[in-house]
């Protein structure tokens, strides 16, 4: 029997996770669909795939989500873990609880989907665990310290993993967008945590930097250098299709750029350049 290539997708209900989804549908892959509200996808079932509800800061729903895939098809062939969000504030003030909660959704939902799948792709010999981490897995701005900590998770966890389970015939890619155009943007702004701060706080005119900042990145100029989700997504299909496969994948101008300019930076030459981009609280 052919190992299966069935397609598991988290997050779909906008911005990659759907656009990868539509993708995978065209291009004749079997796709199941996820997210917290399945209401929000239901159009996804017209255009090819098959939709589930996956919430992957829920332990049962996420065993249920895998084991109708494993049912249907065998195993789940190919797993594109993206579900993920970020929030802004400096580190002092955002709350303890939303940063557990971030953690949740970022790093343990996807350890936790790649733990479960990972037994009936062994057993076929053949699957592809794909992360969708970021350029600031390899890059910190102030005021999105959260945000960064859990792709530099992701960017460790993709590499153990890549090592571990290559010999099983298991691929684990990582995807590093740049600026992507979606509604994560205003998300990000919208999660603004200003914890102890009030108008005259410490962090106040910093936070408020920080949104203009994110704002202004995805719709200023700096934007020519981003892309749309299904620029991800094109990228993903191209990791999932690959018979080798790489083992990351910047994705648009923006990545490569700035993530070759932070490895060329020393610390405090980066330190200077983020000084030009947000005021310095004190």
């Amino acid at each position: 029997m052919s190992a299966s290539k069935a397609v598991l997708i988290t997050g779909c209900s906008t911005g990659i996770g759907r656009a990868t989804a539509e993708r995978m549908a065209s291009a004749g892959y079997i796709v199941y669909a996820t997210a917290r509200r399945i209401e929000s996808i239901s159009d996804l079932e017209a255009k090819g795939c098959r939709t589930l509800a996956l919430d992957v800061t829920d332990e049962d729903s996420m065993r249920a989500a895998v084991s109708a895939v494993e049912e249907a098809e065998g195993a789940v062939g190919a797993l594109v873990n993206n579900a993920g969000y970020s929030q802004s504030g400096a580190v002092e003030s955002v709350d303890l609880d939303e940063i557990r909660t971030q953690f949740e959704t970022n790093v343990f939902g996807l350890i936790r989907m790649s733990q479960l799948v990972l037994s009936k792709m062994r057993e076929q010999r053949w699957g592809r665990i794909v992360n969708v981490g970021s350029m600031g897995g390899k890059l910190t701005f102030p005021g999105a310290g959260v945000y960064h900590a859990t792709k530099y998770a992701v960017e460790a966890i993709s590499d153990a993993m890549r090592f571990e389970v290559k010999g099983f015939g298991v691929d684990v890619v990582l995807i590093e967008p740049g600026l992507i155009k979606t509604e994560f943007a205003a998300a990000a702004v919208g999660a603004l945590n200003t914890g102890t701060d009030d108008e005259g706080g410490p962090y106040a005119e910093f936070n408020q930097a920080v949104a203009a900042s994110t704002v202004g990145a995805y719709e200023g100029p700096a934007a020519m250098l981003g892309g749309g989700p299904e620029t991800v997504a094109k990228t993903i299909e191209k990791a999932i299709g690959s018979r080798r496969p790489k083992a990351r994948y910047p994705v648009t101008p923006s990545a490569r750029i700035v993530m070759g300019q932070r490895a060329l930076f020393t610390d405090r030459m980066w330190d200077a350049f983020v000084g030009t981009q947000f005021p310095q609280p004190k």
